[in-house]
């Protein structure tokens, strides 16, 4: 969910899981809608990025990515790593709409020249384009999906590096609706970011399925929008990084890549 920039250069695969039900694998229930016998099989699904279709950042990629950019501007990483972390909001809540604002402002922060403009803002997109690399299996689930019917979106709270990348990224085709936090001007979990993307897809509620690992309390607040909402264990690991992350007494399936079995078992169940 919400995760600062990361490195560019390490690997986002993960190895895929096996071939059990999901009935094996899924953890949990639906405590708030009661059980999926009781309730319509989704015909929508909403998931989250980071830590749930591509991995979040770990603490050493977290510290990659500034030295990275430290470079660019020829200041201490120590600044640059202060520099994200209390630019964090308003690059995501959608003061900052482009990537060259995003640069500007870091730049600002970070007491930088002016003629490092570029340079980072040329960084920031090769970094971009890299967290977005996706895992093979994981597209493979994501087209089984598609044709079953599923209707796909993307909710996630990014800054505009991320949202212009987005096109150039594996995933971009699998999707019918992206809502990013900077282009929607409200981070999770706002109602209204649930409720711009439910009327993107035109669905009610009840049809769509929340799918993240739970950052930016955004599982409650699918809850509170009134979808249905399961838990991802976050890809990357449990030791990246994550905020306003809160409990979870739902449902909890392991990888994105159990979503094909979840939804062909709903009836069933």
């Amino acid at each position: 969910m919400r995760y600062p920039p990361t490195s560019a250069d390490l690997p986002t695969s993960l190895p895929a899981i096996n071939g059990r039900p999901v009935r094996d694998v899924a953890r949990g229930a639906f405590p708030r809608r009661g059980s999926s016998a009781r309730s319509p099989r989704p015909t929508a699904l909403v998931l989250d990025l980071f830590g749930t279709l591509v991995a979040a950042p770990s603490t050493v990629e977290r510290s990659i990515a500034a030295s990275r950019i430290a470079e660019v501007l020829r200041v201490s990483p120590v600044i640059v790593e202060f520099a994200l972390a209390g630019s964090w909001q308003a690059r995501h809540d959608g003061r900052l709409r482009t990537t060259v604002e995003v640069a500007e402002h870091l730049v600002g922060r970070c007491n930088a020249s002016d003629s490092c403009v570029k340079g980072l803002e040329q960084l920031l997109a090769r970094l971009a384009r890299a967290r977005l690399q996706a895992d093979v299996v994981l597209l493979r689930a994501l087209g089984e999906l598609r044709r079953g019917g599923v209707r796909l979106a993307v909710l996630s709270d990014a800054s505009a590096d991320i949202a212009e990348a987005w096109r150039h990224s594996d995933l971009a085709p699998y999707f019918d609706v992206v809502v990013f936090s900077c282009r929607a001007g409200a981070v999770k979990p706002e109602l209204r970011l649930f409720s711009e993307t439910l009327a993107a897809l035109r669905a009610a509620p009840e049809q769509v399925l929340y799918c993240g690992d739970g950052g930016g309390d955004e599982l409650a607040g699918a809850e509170s929008a009134g979808m249905r909402a399961v838990r991802v264990d976050r890809r990357g690991g449990s030791h990246c990084l994550a905020f306003g992350e809160t409990a979870w007494p739902g449902r909890t399936i392991p990888r994105v890549e159990a979503l094909p079995s979840l939804l062909s078992t709903w009836t069933r169940r």
